[in-house]
């Protein structure tokens, strides 16, 4: 079974697997981002409405909703 970053622990480096939007616009916005399959990504916090990660030197908010569509 395969983890995704709303399960992921708080504080803990994870390498993304895979991103599974079906969306291109919004792979090509989170590949902006560093936030692509191999690159290291450490949940900060959690919010009812989502998390704050930490991808190379930048933090985000993401929504819960991108949260599970990041495979870790």
């Amino acid at each position: 079974m395969q983890m995704t970053l709303k399960d992921a622990e708080k504080g803990r480096e994870y390498i993304i697997q895979s991103i599974e939007t079906g969306d291109e616009e919004l792979n090509a916005f989170l590949f902006s981002l560093g936030c692509y399959s191999g690159e290291a990504i450490t949940v900060i916090s959690r919010r009812k409405s989502g998390c704050v990660v930490s991808i190379k030197d930048g933090r985000y908010s993401i929504d819960r909703q991108l949260a599970e569509a990041i495979v870790v």
